[in-house]
C-alpha cells in the first residue's frame, strides 16, 4: 500500500481501531491468506490523522464503524461495508473534488494486494464511490448501510451537531465566508431534497426527524 501522500504512524496508532481493521480484513479474505494486516491499518490511520482534517478524522471513522455495526443486520455483506467505511474518506483534501474516486482507487489497489477477493474489492470500491451522492438504489442494502452510517452525524443532539458544523467550516477555512455559506447551503438543500436521508429501517425511524431539523436549523443560520 505504498503511496507518497501518507506514511505509517507506527505504534502510536489507536490500538482499538487497528484491531477492528485486522478483524475486518481477515473476515473479508474468506479464509484465504495474505500479508500482515497491520501495515495497512497504520497507513490508513495516518491518512485519517492528516492535519487538514478537523471533522473527517479517526473519530469520524470510529463513529461510522460503530454505526455500521448497529446496522450490520441490514447489509448483504457487512464486512465489505466495514472495509468501505475505512476507505470512504481515506483520501481527503477539502480543496479537491475527486476525493471519493481517489479513495476508491486506493481501496482497489490496497485490498487486492492485501488478499481480499476481487468481488469484495469491487464492492468496496463501488460503495466508496456511492458516498459522492449518498443516494443508493432501492434494494442496495450495503449502500444503504454505509450511507446511513456516514450521515448519522446529522441526527446528533444540537450541541454535537453544532460542533460538527464548526469542524466542517474549519476544514474549509481557506474559503471566504460568503462563498462557504453559499456552497454549504447548496449541500444542505441537496440533502433535504432527498426523499429519505436514511434508507435502513433503523435509520429512518431513529435518525430521520432529528437530522432534517438539524439541517433546516443550519440552513436558517447560514441565511442570517
Amino acid at each position: 500500500m505504498d503511496d507518497d501522500t501518507a506514511r505509517p504512524r507506527g505504534r502510536g496508532t489507536d490500538d482499538a481501531l487497528r484491531s477492528r481493521w485486522r478483524d475486518c480484513l481477515v473476515a473479508a479474505r474468506r479464509g484465504a491468506g495474505g500479508p500482515d494486516p497491520m501495515p495497512y491499518a497504520d497507513n490508513l490511520l495516518a491518512r485519517w490523522a492528516e492535519p487538514q482534517r478537523k471533522y473527517h478524522t479517526t473519530a469520524h471513522l470510529a463513529a461510522v464503524l460503530d454505526r455500521v455495526d448497529t446496522l450490520a443486520g441490514h447489509a448483504a455483506d457487512a464486512d465489505a461495508v466495514r472495509l468501505a467505511a475505512w476507505f470512504h474518506d481515506a483520501v481527503y483534501r477539502p480543496d479537491r473534488s475527486e476525493n471519493e474516486e481517489r479513495s476508491a482507487v486506493l481501496a482497489e489497489r490496497a485490498l487486492t494486494e492485501a488478499g481480499v477477493p476481487a468481488g469484495t474489492t469491487a464492492e468496496v470500491a463501488r460503495l466508496v464511490r456511492l458516498t459522492v451522492t449518498h443516494d443508493p438504489a432501492d434494494g442496495d442494502s450495503n449502500g444503504e448501510v454505509l450511507c446511513d452510517a456516514d450521515l448519522a452525524i446529522l441526527a446528533s443532539p444540537p450541541k454535537e451537531y453544532a460542533e460538527y458544523a464548526a469542524q466542517v467550516r474549519e476544514e474549509y477555512g481557506f474559503v471566504p465566508d460568503e462563498t462557504f455559506r453559499e456552497g454549504r447551503a447548496a449541500v444542505l438543500r441537496q440533502l433535504l431534497e432527498l426523499p429519505r436521508l436514511f434508507r435502513t429501517p433503523f435509520g429512518a425511524a431513529e435518525w430521520e426527524p432529528r437530522a432534517r431539523q438539524n439541517l433546516l436549523t443550519e440552513l436558517e443560520l447560514l441565511a442570517r
